[in-house]
């Protein structure tokens, strides 16, 4: 297991249907130096520091705690893994901060602070400089930030994401997100090719934390494999907005080995 250390010291919590409380709108609770300091004793697990910002996530306090994230993991020599929900701030404010190897997530999110201009059907010019600078874009389908209007305009563009993640947690494992099997597979209605899919859920991201060794195989990596087989039929997939498109394939699990032993044997 590798993980993003939230720059909030508890971390995402009160989250539910009924409570949503952002952990990044108290700044008492935005300590650099006790993120620095959790870095430094889990260095073999932490790959990265995790900020949410918006109006949600960051309240009143706007862009700062992106600000103090970077801070951060510039120390750690680290990406930072920005979220980014209502503004503000403003999807130019956080993109024009983010550095070279630095991840934009929930980067196909619907209408406000969409990465594409409806109107036109045209990629915002601050997204387009910030992939030039080398900022790496996820997906993070979750419950909010995942809509086809935006997908659909980005991918006629030739702007296909980087990675592809569910972002499943309690309110979006339920949809519509479910897994991630589910998001690669709309991602197929979607157009991508089967190896673009694969490649943006397991190498891509791989090497967006600075492990090439995984999400692959050869010859001396870990024999960590997901089998997985494509169902043909008819299938609805749904996105955040409640919008419909229909695919012909669906991928769904078949066997699990890890470590070189089956889990769930073919």
């Amino acid at each position: 297991i590798l993980a993003f250390l939230n720059i909030s010291f508890p971390g995402i919590y009160a989250f539910s249907e009924s409570v949503m409380v952002g952990e990044c709108a108290n700044l008492d609770l935005l300590d650099p130096r006790e993120c620095l300091k959790v870095a430094r004793e889990h260095s073999d697990l932490i790959v990265g520091i995790k900020v949410r910002v918006g109006r949600g996530a960051s309240g009143e306090q706007g862009i700062a705690p992106l600000d103090i994230a970077i801070e951060v993991a510039d120390e750690l020599g680290l990406p930072v893994m920005c979220h980014l929900d209502h503004p503000p701030p403003s999807r130019l404010d956080v993109v024009s901060r983010l550095r070279q190897g630095d991840i934009l997530t929930h980067c196909f999110r619907p209408f406000p602070n969409a990465p594409a201009r409806l109107r036109d059907a045209t990629v915002r010019e601050e997204i387009i400089a910030a992939r030039e600078r080398g900022v790496i874009f996820d997906i993070g389908h979750g419950k909010g930030s995942f809509g086809y209007a935006t997908a659909e305009v980005m991918l006629e563009c030739g702007f296909a994401p980087d990675c592809i993640s569910s972002d499943v947690h309690v309110l979006s494992i339920v949809g519509p997100a479910y897994d991630q099997l589910v998001t690669m597979s709309k991602f197929l209605a979607l157009g991508m090719s089967l190896d673009q899919v694969i490649a943006a859920s397991t190498c891509e991201p791989a090497k967006a934390v600075r492990r090439p060794e995984l999400g692959h195989l050869a010859i001396g990596t870990p024999a960590d494999i997901s089998v997985l087989k494509l169902e043909e039929g008819e299938f609805e997939f749904l996105d955040v907005e409640g919008e419909i498109r229909i695919g012909k394939t669906q991928i769904r699990p078949h066997s699990l080995m890890i470590g070189g032993n089956w889990l769930a044997a073919p």
